[in-house]
């Protein structure tokens, strides 16, 4: 007796189709499952086992073999319970194998035969839709593989009796409807903000061009606040972002109740975060806080605080938007497309108004230094925010809130998306991922912006790299203002937001 179906195995965010095959032979009883399960899947043994049980049907006391082909992938996860009880079923021909023939299936079983939701619901579905077939999967993970494809079959249960009637058509089972997220709780109002003029111009700017933002500052300056307010100015995600976005969230188990989210994430970990939290990785690879941060904001707060080797680990996901998770038997990628925004006080001490350092300018060197010059050379803006006054605070609060600065902010992300389609850059969203090739035809500045440029270069000492991040910045800064070639007003506000960091480093 054979039964065969159809799943998926996770590789970073790519679903790759695998065949689940089940012979029940004459034979010494033994259920062996291979195939290069790891722990969970070889467990499926006795939640498959018992799961049969629960619904009346017991397994013959044969020879048992669960095959996952290609036999050289490595197969983890407890998504792998349902196919093989579903190929265990055909072989058995408890269901007909033509009724399962077109899907695949995804989902951990209970002891009582309930179907339990498993992490990567939306990306099987869409590898299950690249394979021309539809999805089994749990009730939960149904209005999460919904957003696959509007015409894909898409089957989700509650139970393993349920689907067993559903395909001896003694009940019939709905499609489920794609869910999205809403949130009751609005965002951080930059209303809220006192003071900080030039800090809310560089948050803005940030969010208009994607450009990563380093805060340094004493201590109640505001840091913390101004970054916590990014994202009620920056556009809603488009349902190309919302999938990408929701792809990676649905692998790291946080999608709740398969409901998408429209606004593009915040994640704000902890200074005592490792390495492998930062960036993922672990003896069982799973995304970590920077891909969890994709097409949104990822928040450092206490930057020198962090240890060394965990924030130079960011340097390539600044730079190519993907963090690569490299191990002797393979290679996961995750997308990584962030928006860093950092916050730091000048030394150790603080430096709070009325606060004097004791070990002076030794104090602040040291502390910056344990920040390399290659990361700061990837932070596009580099602000001062000074310690705010008691008479700051009892000033009026601000007459412009996010929603007038997300609609500048939209505008100009709307500006950059159609000179990116004409120039044939259509994946690039922001002047911040903008190429080499394509920033010099977009960017060049007049005349009297290049003068500037080469005498600040030669004055600050950019290097190429920071050099191009200056030209993005500036052509943001024209985007702002509607115009469509970078002046030297530009340009010279764009140096301005480098001027104060390199000007600290040098002094370390």
């Amino acid at each position: 007796m054979y039964g065969r179906i159809s799943t998926l195995a996770f590789v970073g965010i790519e679903a790759r189709p695998v065949q689940v095959e089940v012979r029940v032979s004459p034979g010494q009883h033994v259920f062996a499952i291979v195939g290069l399960p790891d722990k969970a899947v070889a467990e499926s043994r006795e939640r498959v086992r018992n799961a049969l049980h629960a619904i009346g049907l017991g397994l013959p006391w044969t020879h048992i073999t669960v095959n996952l082909a290609p036999a050289d992938l490595p197969k983890e996860g407890s998504h792998f319970d349902l196919p093989i009880a579903l190929a265990l079923m055909v072989a058995m021909e408890a269901i007909s194998p033509e009724a399962v023939e077109g899907f695949a299936a995804i989902g951990e079983l209970a002891l009582d035969g309930a179907i339990r939701a498993t992490p990567g619901a939306l990306p099987a579905a869409i590898g299950a839709n690249a394979m021309g077939k539809g999805l089994i999967c749990a009730a939960g993970s149904g209005p999460e593989a919904a957003w696959a494809a509007a015409d894909m079959d898409i089957v989700s249960a509650p139970h393993l009796l349920s689907l067993v009637n559903h395909f001896k058509g003694l009940q019939t089972l709905r499609r489920p409807e794609p869910n999205l997220a809403h949130d009751d709780h609005p965002l951080p109002d930059l209303i809220d903000v006192r003071g900080q003029e030039t800090a809310r111009r560089a948050l803005e700017v940030a969010a208009a061009g994607g450009h990563n933002i380093l805060m340094i500052g004493p201590p109640g300056s505001g840091k913390s606040m101004l970054a916590a307010r990014l994202p009620s100015i920056l556009p809603p995600l488009d349902p190309q972002e919302m999938l990408e976005v929701s792809m990676v969230h649905s692998l790291a188990g946080e999608l709740m109740g398969g409901r998408l989210r429209i606004e593009r994430p915040f994640r704000a970990p902890h200074h005592s975060a490792s390495m492998a939290a930062l960036v993922g990785g672990g003896t069982r690879p799973r995304p970590g806080e920077v891909s969890l941060a994709h097409l949104g904001v990822l928040f450092l707060d206490e930057l020198p605080e962090f240890s060394p080797q965990a924030l130079d680990s960011l340097r390539q996901p600044l730079e190519t938007g993907e963090t690569v998770i490299a191990r002797a038997n393979h290679r996961i990628a995750y997308p990584s497309r962030i928006q860093l925004v950092a916050a730091m006080n000048p030394c150790r001490c603080g430096g709070g108004p009325g606060q004097a350092c004791k070990r002076g300018p030794r104090c602040a060197a040291d502390y910056q230094a344990r920040i390399s010059g290659p990361l700061l050379d990837r932070i596009d803006l580099q602000i001062e925010v000074p310690a705010v006054t008691a008479a700051d605070l009892v000033l009026p609060a601000p007459a412009e809130g996010s929603a007038a600065v997300r609609a500048r902010v939209s505008a100009a992300r709307d500006r950059q998306r159609q000179r990116f389609d004409r120039h044939g850059a259509a994946g690039t969203r922001t002047n911040a991922q903008a190429s080499g090739r394509v920033l010099e035809e977009i960017a060049r500045p007049e005349p009297d912006g290049i003068a500037l440029l080469r005498q600040a270069a030669e004055a600050l000492q950019l290097s190429a790299r920071g050099f191009h991040r200056t030209l993005r910045v500036a052509r943001t800064l024209a985007d702002l203002d509607g115009a469509e070639t970078v002046a030297r007003i530009h340009v010279a506000e764009a140096l301005s937001y480098r001027r104060e960091a390199m000007g600290q480093r040098k002094a370390a």
